[in-house]
């Protein structure tokens, strides 16, 4: 991030939420087996709707990135995919292609069906980044699909009082309005760089399920240390009116809530519906080519 951000007043939360627990993610890999960590685990969507997955990856090793993910297909939710190191390039079955580079972000709704590649367009050095996905109410699950690259020169960035750099990819944060809004969703998408010491209060909405990622230094919440490659579950609580927190060291974070749909959830792979019924129909119209 750049040193001349606006720099924004902190926001005022008088009633901090409580931490729920920590999570650690599991290691595995996907693709054409390019390393990850799955931080948001299929056993936690329930509990962190409308979000379905958080993928972290990082590494310096092209083994473990080179092959990237060859064409594959969704159905019934968005990606979110944030590049903070490397070059990844897009293309799918609507005919979109996109190269996603340091800062970027790509987002996607696969909608009634969309089939896509993500290569990486690098043969050496470091490629890291986030996988999120974001389901779709039930309503909009079989819309038509679409896709947005956003630079990183577009994603708004500012600066609180107390030093802290915050991208707003989505949603809104101290006044500044994110690169994407969704209406049924209402996500909120931060990448928060704090320096050592320093504080950041963000409001949310008592209903939002929310949660927060620390991929460099660490973070004091109330009395918990969240340490890096952790995610962290804040409790929903009534009352209480947003989240604060502390650095430990120089630390980067994302944060990360939303609106639940408070609808039926039902996986298989890549295709995320409300019935196991609409799960067969999806497998169906992928084995029939109906999907490209």
């Amino acid at each position: 991030m750049t040193s001349s951000l606006t720099v924004r007043p902190s926001v005022a939360v008088t009633q901090p939420r409580d931490l729920e627990r920590l999570i650690v993610g599991q290691a595995t890999s996907d693709g054409a087996g390019v390393k990850l960590t799955r931080v948001l685990t299929q056993a936690l969507q329930r509990r962190l709707d409308p979000y379905l997955m958080l993928d972290a990856f990082g590494t310096d090793n092209p083994d473990d990135y080179i092959g990237g993910f060859p064409d594959h297909p969704h159905r019934g939710f968005e990606t979110v995919t944030y590049m903070i190191a490397g070059r990844m390039r897009h293309r799918d079955s609507a005919g979109h292609e996109g190269l996603l580079q340091n800062g970027g972000v790509q987002w996607m709704t696969a909608g009634r069906g969309i089939i896509h590649s993500e290569l990486p367009e690098q043969e050496e050095g470091r490629m890291e980044g986030f996988q999120l996905w974001l389901n779709l109410p039930a309503k909009d699950k079989m819309s038509a699909p679409w896709y947005r690259d956003i630079q990183s020169a577009e994603i708004p960035e500012f600066r609180t009082d107390a030093g802290v750099a915050v991208r707003v990819i989505a949603g809104e944060s101290h006044g500044v309005q994110g690169a994407m809004q969704r209406e049924a969703t209402q996500p909120l998408y931060l990448d928060l760089h704090l320096p050592d010491g320093a504080q950041f209060a963000q409001s949310l909405p008592i209903a939002h399920n929310a949660f927060v990622y620390v991929y460099q230094g660490a973070l004091s919440i109330g009395e918990t240390t969240v340490p890096v490659q952790r995610m962290a579950i804040f409790k929903n609580q009534a009352d209480h009116d947003g989240v604060i927190l502390q650095a430990q060291g120089q630390t980067k974070a994302l944060l990360i809530a939303g609106q639940p749909l408070n609808e039926p959830i039902a996986q298989y792979g890549p295709f995320v519906m409300n019935s196991n019924e609409e799960i067969f129909q999806a497998v169906a119209d992928f084995k029939a080519g109906r999907l490209a």
